[in-house]
Protein backbone atom coordinates (compact mmCIF):
# COMPACT_ATOMS: atom_id res chain seq x y z
CA UNK A 1 0.00 0.00 0.00
CA UNK A 2 1.34 3.41 -0.82
CA UNK A 3 1.13 5.50 1.41
CA UNK A 4 1.14 9.39 1.26
CA UNK A 5 3.36 11.57 3.87
CA UNK A 6 0.85 13.99 5.58
CA UNK A 7 2.32 17.08 6.89
CA UNK A 8 0.38 16.08 9.95
CA UNK A 9 3.04 13.77 11.65
CA UNK A 10 4.29 14.04 14.87
CA UNK A 11 6.72 13.08 17.10
CA UNK A 12 6.06 13.93 20.47
CA UNK A 13 6.02 12.80 24.38
CA UNK A 14 3.01 10.96 25.35
CA UNK A 15 0.54 12.91 26.99
CA UNK A 16 -2.93 12.39 28.66
CA UNK A 17 -4.92 13.31 24.97
CA UNK A 18 -3.03 9.91 24.03
CA UNK A 19 -3.83 7.90 26.58
CA UNK A 20 -6.79 6.63 24.25
CA UNK A 21 -4.11 5.11 21.71
CA UNK A 22 -2.64 2.19 24.18
CA UNK A 23 -4.99 -0.46 22.91
CA UNK A 24 -3.96 0.70 18.90
CA UNK A 25 -0.13 0.68 20.06
CA UNK A 26 -0.89 -2.67 21.15
CA UNK A 27 -2.47 -4.38 18.12
CA UNK A 28 0.73 -2.76 15.62
CA UNK A 29 2.52 -4.96 17.73
CA UNK A 30 0.98 -7.43 17.98
CA UNK A 31 0.50 -7.25 13.92
CA UNK A 32 4.04 -6.75 13.58
CA UNK A 33 5.14 -9.74 15.99
CA UNK A 34 2.87 -11.95 13.72
CA UNK A 35 4.23 -10.84 10.60
CA UNK A 36 7.87 -10.80 11.42
CA UNK A 37 6.97 -13.84 13.26
CA UNK A 38 10.28 -13.01 16.04
CA UNK A 39 11.58 -10.87 17.99
CA UNK A 40 8.53 -8.35 19.76
CA UNK A 41 7.74 -8.83 23.25
CA UNK A 42 4.15 -8.38 23.43
CA UNK A 43 2.61 -5.66 25.99
CA UNK A 44 -0.85 -4.89 27.22
CA UNK A 45 -2.51 -2.10 27.05
CA UNK A 46 -2.22 -1.54 30.81
CA UNK A 47 1.13 -1.27 30.60
CA UNK A 48 1.17 0.18 27.37
CA UNK A 49 -0.66 3.49 29.35
CA UNK A 50 1.27 3.43 32.51
CA UNK A 51 4.46 4.35 30.40
CA UNK A 52 2.47 7.22 28.75
CA UNK A 53 1.03 8.18 32.29
CA UNK A 54 4.70 8.27 33.84
CA UNK A 55 5.69 9.68 31.04
CA UNK A 56 7.93 7.73 29.86
CA UNK A 57 6.47 7.33 26.15
CA UNK A 58 7.09 8.21 22.57
CA UNK A 59 4.23 8.39 19.96
CA UNK A 60 4.16 9.24 16.46
CA UNK A 61 0.86 10.18 14.88
CA UNK A 62 -0.23 10.78 11.44
CA UNK A 63 -3.09 13.10 12.59
CA UNK A 64 -5.23 11.08 14.76
CA UNK A 65 -3.47 7.88 13.90
CA UNK A 66 -1.56 6.21 15.55
CA UNK A 67 1.90 5.13 13.66
CA UNK A 68 4.39 4.37 15.86
CA UNK A 69 5.68 3.90 19.34
CA UNK A 70 8.62 3.61 22.09
CA UNK A 71 8.99 3.39 25.39
CA UNK A 72 11.28 3.79 28.26
CA UNK A 73 11.48 1.41 31.28
CA UNK A 74 14.17 1.73 34.33
CA UNK A 75 16.12 -0.99 35.75
CA UNK A 76 18.51 -1.45 38.98
CA UNK A 77 17.20 1.90 40.78
CA UNK A 78 17.57 4.03 37.89
CA UNK A 79 21.59 2.63 36.52
CA UNK A 80 20.42 1.70 33.03
CA UNK A 81 17.47 2.38 30.96
CA UNK A 82 16.02 0.06 28.28
CA UNK A 83 14.18 2.21 25.32
CA UNK A 84 12.04 -0.65 24.22
CA UNK A 85 8.80 -1.58 22.29
CA UNK A 86 9.80 0.66 18.92
CA UNK A 87 7.40 0.16 16.11
CA UNK A 88 6.32 1.75 13.38
CA UNK A 89 3.13 0.78 11.44
CA UNK A 90 4.02 -1.66 8.06
CA UNK A 91 2.50 1.33 5.89
CA UNK A 92 5.12 4.47 7.16
CA UNK A 93 8.30 2.31 7.62
CA UNK A 94 11.00 3.84 4.89
CA UNK A 95 10.42 7.34 5.70
CA UNK A 96 12.95 7.65 9.06
CA UNK A 97 10.21 7.38 11.54
CA UNK A 98 11.88 4.82 13.58
CA UNK A 99 14.83 7.10 13.67
CA UNK A 100 12.53 10.08 14.87
CA UNK A 101 11.11 8.12 17.25
CA UNK A 102 14.00 6.60 18.96
CA UNK A 103 15.81 9.99 18.73
CA UNK A 104 13.26 11.31 20.46
CA UNK A 105 12.72 8.42 23.35
CA UNK A 106 16.64 8.78 23.64
CA UNK A 107 16.39 12.30 23.96
CA UNK A 108 13.69 11.41 27.02
CA UNK A 109 15.55 8.94 28.44
CA UNK A 110 18.96 11.73 28.91
CA UNK A 111 16.54 14.29 30.33
CA UNK A 112 15.34 11.94 32.62
CA UNK A 113 18.03 9.82 33.70
CA UNK A 114 21.34 11.96 32.81
CA UNK A 115 23.53 9.79 34.33
CA UNK A 116 21.82 5.76 33.29
CA UNK A 117 23.77 3.30 30.80
CA UNK A 118 20.76 3.63 28.14
CA UNK A 119 20.59 -0.01 26.39
CA UNK A 120 18.25 -1.72 24.18
CA UNK A 121 17.86 -5.69 22.53
CA UNK A 122 16.84 -5.88 18.60
CA UNK A 123 17.33 -8.40 16.11
CA UNK A 124 16.53 -5.28 13.54
CA UNK A 125 19.55 -3.97 11.61
CA UNK A 126 17.69 -0.90 10.69
CA UNK A 127 17.41 -0.56 14.64
CA UNK A 128 21.24 -0.92 15.31
CA UNK A 129 22.45 1.69 12.71
CA UNK A 130 19.77 4.06 14.36
CA UNK A 131 21.40 3.22 17.62
CA UNK A 132 25.03 2.97 16.53
CA UNK A 133 24.14 6.71 15.16
CA UNK A 134 22.67 7.54 18.74
CA UNK A 135 26.36 6.93 20.59
CA UNK A 136 25.15 3.03 21.56
CA UNK A 137 27.54 0.13 20.88
CA UNK A 138 27.40 -3.27 21.15
CA UNK A 139 27.22 -5.02 24.13
CA UNK A 140 27.46 -8.49 25.80
CA UNK A 141 24.18 -9.58 27.39
CA UNK A 142 26.60 -9.72 30.80
CA UNK A 143 26.92 -5.73 30.48
CA UNK A 144 23.15 -5.11 30.92
CA UNK A 145 21.21 -5.03 33.97
CA UNK A 146 20.82 -8.32 35.62
CA UNK A 147 16.87 -7.30 36.92
CA UNK A 148 15.22 -10.26 37.01
CA UNK A 149 12.29 -8.15 35.91
CA UNK A 150 13.95 -6.92 33.08
CA UNK A 151 14.45 -10.89 31.43
CA UNK A 152 10.92 -11.43 32.32
CA UNK A 153 9.88 -8.54 29.62
CA UNK A 154 11.08 -11.02 26.98
CA UNK A 155 9.30 -13.83 27.97
CA UNK A 156 6.40 -13.12 25.23
CA UNK A 157 9.08 -13.35 22.34
CA UNK A 158 9.37 -16.33 20.32
CA UNK A 159 12.54 -16.71 20.96
CA UNK A 160 12.69 -16.70 24.99
CA UNK A 161 13.47 -20.21 24.92
CA UNK A 162 16.95 -19.60 23.30
CA UNK A 163 17.35 -17.01 25.79
CA UNK A 164 16.48 -19.61 29.01
CA UNK A 165 18.60 -22.62 27.31
CA UNK A 166 21.87 -20.63 27.37
CA UNK A 167 20.99 -18.96 30.63
CA UNK A 168 20.67 -15.21 29.20
CA UNK A 169 24.31 -15.37 27.53
CA UNK A 170 22.83 -15.74 23.78
CA UNK A 171 19.63 -15.11 21.83
CA UNK A 172 19.19 -13.62 18.46
CA UNK A 173 18.87 -9.95 19.76
CA UNK A 174 22.22 -7.70 19.88
CA UNK A 175 22.39 -5.77 22.94
CA UNK A 176 23.48 -2.16 22.35
CA UNK A 177 24.25 0.36 25.04
CA UNK A 178 24.99 3.81 25.43
CA UNK A 179 27.24 4.94 28.66
CA UNK A 180 27.25 8.72 29.70
CA UNK A 181 30.88 7.99 30.90
CA UNK A 182 32.23 7.00 27.66
CA UNK A 183 32.09 11.08 26.95
CA UNK A 184 34.12 11.45 30.27
CA UNK A 185 36.52 8.61 29.30
CA UNK A 186 37.30 10.00 25.66
CA UNK A 187 37.46 13.87 27.09
CA UNK A 188 39.91 12.75 29.60
CA UNK A 189 42.26 11.30 27.47
CA UNK A 190 42.44 13.72 25.20
CA UNK A 191 43.57 15.71 27.99
CA UNK A 192 46.40 13.88 28.54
Amino acid sequence: MEVAMDVNISVVVAQEMHYGYAQSVCDMIDRAAQHKGSGLARRKPEYVLDKMMQGKAVIALNGEEVIGFCYIETWSHGKYVANSGLIVDPDYRGYGLARSIKAEAFKLSRYKFPDAKIFGLTTSLAVMKINSDLGYRPVTFSELTNDDEFWKGCESCNNYDILVRTKRVHCLCNGMMFDPNWEHLKQNKIGE
